[in-house]
C-alpha cells in the first residue's frame, strides 16, 4: 500500500472515519498520498521550504475542512487540489517568481563539456521562460507536461473546466514558444 500505511479501509471511508471523531483516520490519509503532495507541492515552488511551509498549511486546511468535502472527486484529487492551492496562495502571499522543476536527464561522464554546457543553458533558459509565464498557466503546464495528467484530470485538481484548461495550455505554449524560439534558430 502507498506510504507503507497497512489500514485496508477506503480513502473516502478515512475522511469519514476522520470526520466522525477516529483520531488516527487522517494520519492514516496523509501518510498514503504523502509522497505524492509533497512532489506536487515541490513541483509547484521548487524550493524545499516553501514546499513544506505550503503542504502544512494544506494539510492543516484539510484537517480542518474536511467536513466540506463533497464526493464529486476522489479524496486524493481534493487533497491535491487543496494544495496546488495553498502553492498558489503562498506565491501570491509572498510574490515569489518559482520556477519548475525539469526532470533530471543524466548527462554522460565523457560528453564533451560544450555538451554538459549546453544542457545546463537549455536547463536555465526552460526554467526562465516557466517563471514568466502567469501562476495559473504555469500550474496547467506543471500538471500537463510534468506530471502527465490528462486535461480531465487537471481541470479536476485545479478545479476549473476543462475549456479552461485548454485555454491555459494554449496560451502558455504560444508564450513559451515565443519565449524559447531562440532555442530553435540556435539548432
Amino acid at each position: 500500500m502507498p506510504g507503507g500505511t497497512s489500514d485496508t479501509r477506503s480513502d473516502e471511508h478515512l475522511l469519514t472515519a476522520h470526520i466522525n471523531g477516529d483520531l488516527h483516520a487522517f494520519s492514516t490519509l496523509i501518510r498514503r498520498h504523502q509522497e505524492r503532495l509533497w512532489a506536487v507541492a515541490y513541483r509547484t515552488l521548487n524550493n524545499p521550504d516553501d514546499a513544506a511551509d505550503a503542504l502544512q498549511d494544506a494539510l492543516f486546511n484539510a484537517h480542518r475542512m474536511a467536513h466540506s468535502y463533497r464526493a464529486d472527486a476522489r479524496v486524493s484529487t481534493w487533497l491535491h487540489r487543496i494544495v496546488v492551492n495553498a502553492c498558489l496562495d503562498r506565491i501570491r502571499r509572498d510574490k515569489l517568481r518559482p520556477t519548475v522543476s525539469l526532470p533530471d536527464f543524466e548527462i554522460p561522464a565523457l560528453a564533451a563539456r560544450e555538451d554538459r554546457y549546453a544542457a545546463v543553458d537549455l536547463s536555465m533558459s526552460i526554467g526562465d521562460a516557466l517563471a514568466q509565464l502567469p501562476e495559473e498557466q504555469r500550474a496547467v503546464v506543471v500538471a500537463l507536461d510534468v506530471e502527465g495528467l490528462s486535461i480531465a484530470e487537471t481541470a479536476q485538481r485545479l478545479g476549473v473546466a476543462e475549456g479552461t484548461v485548454k485555454s491555459r495550455s494554449s496560451r502558455a505554449r504560444l508564450r513559451l514558444a515565443k519565449l524559447l524560439g531562440h532555442l530553435k534558430e540556435d539548432s
